[in-house]
């Protein structure tokens, strides 16, 4: 495209790219001007892919996050008057050396109240498992409406909306990762949406550096609760076998809980992944302490998030005690 005028968006290429010296981070309303050209298809493909990368080298602020996340807020159409949601899960990493075991964990806290939105995507990045096809085995159905998913929360306390049917656009963004080789800032942005405006949530992050970058977006988002963890594979998984940092923000204030492990001595990686498996856990036909420790210790991290227990110790406690009275015959 030739043009003697400049384009819009190139503002924003320029601030991050014009040279060592030169270049700086977007400010938050910058950022969230940026995040409405895109989604609005108000930019050039070729400054996508420059801004993408060009964020991704050095890599995106709190402020930024911000900015993205309320531009995308501000574009979902979702009903005013919805159901309330507790407790807001993003499931985008997928998982490649452990099965997903926190699905079970999610599922495990709708059984005891807690109302769970989850949302992610699928497929882009090879040799993974995602968690929408584990929950079509479970006979979970991805929904594709707004209407379906209060009527799940309502009924089973559980939904799962896909990224492709929550925001078409992003997921588009995130599958230039096979074309380009390389995440993007949208890899974090769509772990911070919220979409429904739950007052809890949970982040599960792999690089650790990322925990302290969420928790400073969710003060400038004004998130009421969050908590961030280095999760199994960058999914909201404890590892039981590690040392685990939680790194939470509650009305504002900051918080760092380290949680020990839960073996002395780590565990040797499956050779092969079978989501059978994930069935059988919860029914009781299959025994195995690292994927039982999996599913109790993450549900035990969101018990404390949420203020339901009043240490580490009780909320391992409570969590043991709800899988121990799980409704074995619920798959």
């Amino acid at each position: 495209m030739q043009t003697s005028h400049e384009h819009p968006f190139a503002q924003y290429i320029r601030a991050l790219g014009k040279g060592k010296q030169g270049s700086r981070a977007l400010t938050q309303e910058e950022a969230y001007t940026a995040m409405r050209l895109i989604l609005r298809d108000e930019v050039e493909p070729i400054q996508l892919g420059a801004f993408l990368m060009l964020m991704r080298m050095k890599e995106e602020t709190a402020a930024e996050l911000a900015g993205f996340v309320e531009a995308v807020r501000d574009e979902l159409a979702v009903p005013h008057d919805f159901v309330q949601v507790d407790l807001d899960w993003s499931s985008y990493a997928g998982k490649r050396r452990h099965l997903p075991w926190f699905i079970l964990s999610a599922l495990l806290l709708s059984e005891n109240g807690v109302r769970v939105f989850m949302h992610g995507a699928t497929g882009h990045t090879h040799g993974r498992i995602y968690t929408e096809e584990v929950l079509a085995q479970l006979g979970i159905e991805a929904l594709n409406t707004w209407e379906e998913v209060a009527e799940h929360l309502e009924t089973r306390r559980f939904a799962f909306l896909s990224l492709s049917q929550l925001s078409p656009k992003l997921n588009a963004m995130m599958a230039l990762r096979a074309l380009m080789g390389l995440r993007s800032p949208v890899h974090t942005l769509v772990r911070l949406l919220n979409p429904l405006s739950a007052p809890y949530m949970l982040q599960g992050i792999f690089h650790p550096s990322y925990r302290a970058i969420h928790q400073e977006t969710a003060v400038l988002l004004k998130q009421p609760h969050l908590a961030v963890l280095k999760g199994e594979g960058g999914e909201i998984e404890r590892n039981p076998d590690l040392e685990c940092l939680v790194q939470s923000v509650h009305l504002g204030e900051k918080q760092d809980e380290l949680w020990s492990p839960l073996f002395e001595q780590r565990h040797v990686k499956a050779e092969s992944l079978d989501i059978a498996q994930m069935p059988a856990l919860w029914r009781g036909e299959l025994q195995d302490e690292f994927a039982e420790a999996s599913v109790v210790g993450t549900v035990a991290v969101a018990l404390r998030l949420m203020g339901k227990v009043e240490s580490i110790a009780a909320a391992e406690q409570a969590a043991q005690a709800m899988w121990a009275a799980r409704n074995k015959q619920r798959f």
